[in-house]
């Protein structure tokens, strides 16, 4: 009866096992496949961020339903992720469950992290310059850019302890959805496994790196064009004083909270 319904998913022992198979895969990938998805990936979770901005910026809706919706929007990058295949730092930090196990060195899981992190950038800021030129921002009287604005302005301004610890959050619920999306056996499993976690971690103001790389570049392209105001000046020095807390936060969040983790409890 649970196979008629699909509600035949892996164990949480089976998923484990396919965690670390699938980690010796992704960091042996060759240079130019691992870079590719990995832009496609900044991509993505840049599209994700897009739809979550739209929700944010409609002032109809109550301060909760924004938070909720938006988090339920920006799962869309996840899902394309998983779905149609990319390499996502994030969700990347579950390859130390296989070298955990021995069966990547360290030199090859730092090699696919700082790979996968310098796509998920090119890809994250390349969809921002797209988005820029598209006038996206300009529509509903301009009410999408100054919320591009106002999200950037809050985290560029954010102290680094609290960066460093809403990663942390962020990237436990994102492993965790990563965790769960592997447990299922079709696209609808998958699908239903990602929205919750993710929504989640949005609904509550966690941070991500690489949606990060989208969001605060593309207020900065925003306040160079002016006309759209803002009360904190947001530059390259403020991006990289949000990024490398939040980028700590998450591998933290992913690599130890939940690889390590799950590795004790199914694989050591």
């Amino acid at each position: 009866m649970s196979d008629l319904f699909g509600f035949d998913a892996f164990s949480p022992t089976q998923i484990a096992e396919r965690v670390a198979t699938i980690g010796v895969a992704k960091a042996r990938l060759p240079l130019l496949p691992m870079l590719v998805l990995s832009v496609l990936a900044g991509a993505f979770i840049g599209l994700g961020a897009l739809y979550f901005v739209i929700v944010r910026s409609d002032p109809a809706l109550s301060f909760a339903l924004k938070q909720v919706l938006g988090g339920m929007a920006f799962a869309l990058g996840l899902i394309l992720v998983i779905v149609a295949g990319a390499e996502l730092f994030t969700g990347n930090n579950l390859l130390v469950m296989a070298w955990a196990d021995g069966k990547i060195s360290t030199a090859e899981l730092l090699r696919s992290w700082a790979i996968v992190c310098a796509g998920n950038f090119a890809g994250a800021v390349g969809l921002a310059l797209l988005v820029f030129f598209s006038r996206h921002p300009d529509i509903n009287g301009g009410a999408i850019g100054r919320e591009y604005l106002s999200i950037a302005s809050a985290k560029v301004s954010l102290p680094f302890w609290t960066a460093l610890f809403r990663g942390i959050l962020c990237n436990a619920l994102v492993c965790l959805a990563v965790w769960m999306a592997l447990a299922g056996r079709s696209v609808v499993d998958k699908v239903v496994a990602i929205v919750v976690p993710i929504s989640a971690f949005v609904a509550a103001g966690f941070e991500h790196s690489v949606a990060n790389m989208y969001l605060i570049p593309m207020a900065m392209l925003l306040q160079d064009a002016g006309g759209m105001g803002g009360a904190t000046v947001i530059t390259w020095s403020g991006f990289f004083h949000n990024l490398l807390p939040v980028l700590l936060g998450n591998l933290v969040g992913g690599a130890v909270l939940v690889g390590l983790v799950y590795h004790l409890i199914y694989r050591h």
